[in-house]
């Protein structure tokens, strides 16, 4: 092989058009260290290595890459890619799924947008309404950011997988506990009970088995469900959620009181 101009190398008496990584990059908008990450990982190999390091893309590497950033855009994982371009019968399999998953999100949104809507009416005509009718509308993926930041990907992703395979019901049911959980302490903490109390140490025991479940059977260990529980007096919503800074203090207290007799160093 022969290196000819314009792009063009001698393969075999004829003329192949070929890509630098650095153009390829340019045009796709990727970094030549995605391009190199996709190698890696055997994603999207380059058709030659030059004797300098530098790699180059023919035209069936740039068509192969073309699918890979068109079913990026539809959002399927990098794993999904790999396996999807392996066969035109898992390529299928996979998009079909992908599709599934966006009906249901589109679902689950024009859901939200009929709850909103409808407690945005009520709150205009003046009636007085339940806590629990005024948030029935929100998406707890609007906290994906901050669970990421302070727990890790792993800890988000377990928690949206676990919703996403829940049916309708069963979503209308999780949110029901998360309510009774976080209502039953509120109203300990209202009542004036002790935090190191059975009563009360019972309540979090129930919130401890209750965040598993919504980690996505993650346990928290004795730093992550502490550090949860500092959050609870640091963080203004949390404190709004159980009733005021003193009530999300006495919770916080409580917690740690489970913490020291039943989570060992």
């Amino acid at each position: 092989m022969t290196t000819g101009s314009a792009g063009l190398v001698e393969e075999e008496g004829r003329s192949v058009q070929e890509w630098p990584i650095k153009d390829l990059a340019r045009a796709t908008g990727l970094t030549s260290r995605t391009l190199r990450h996709y190698e890696e990982i055997g994603l999207l190999r380059p058709s030659r290595v030059a004797g300098n390091g530098y790699r180059f893309y023919g035209e069936a590497e740039v068509s192969r890459l073309y699918r890979i950033l068109s079913l990026r855009a539809i959002e399927l994982p990098l794993t999904s890619i790999q396996r999807a371009l392996e066969d035109e019968a898992t390529l299928t399999q996979a998009i079909r799924s992908h599709l599934r998953l966006l009906e249901e999100r589109r679902d689950r949104t024009d859901h939200q947008i009929t709850v909103v809507q409808q407690t945005l009416d009520a709150l205009q005509k003046g009636p007085m309404m339940s806590i629990e009718d005024v948030f029935a509308g929100f998406d707890p993926s609007r906290y994906e950011t901050e669970v990421r930041q302070r727990w890790g990907d792993t800890a988000w992703e377990r928690s949206a997988e676990r919703r996403s395979r829940m049916t309708d019901d069963e979503r209308r049911s999780d949110d029901a506990r998360s309510l009774d959980v976080n209502a039953a302490l509120r109203d300990a903490a209202d009542a004036g009970a002790d935090p190191a109390s059975d009563a009360f140490q019972t309540l979090i025991a129930d919130h401890y088995a209750w965040i598993i479940e919504q980690w996505g059977g993650r346990t928290p260990d004795r730093d992550a469900y502490t550090g949860l529980a500092h959050l609870y007096v640091t963080d203004a919503r949390f404190a709004a959620t159980y009733g005021g800074q003193a009530n999300a203090e006495a919770i916080q207290a409580g917690i740690l009181i489970w913490i020291d007799r039943n989570l060992p160093e």
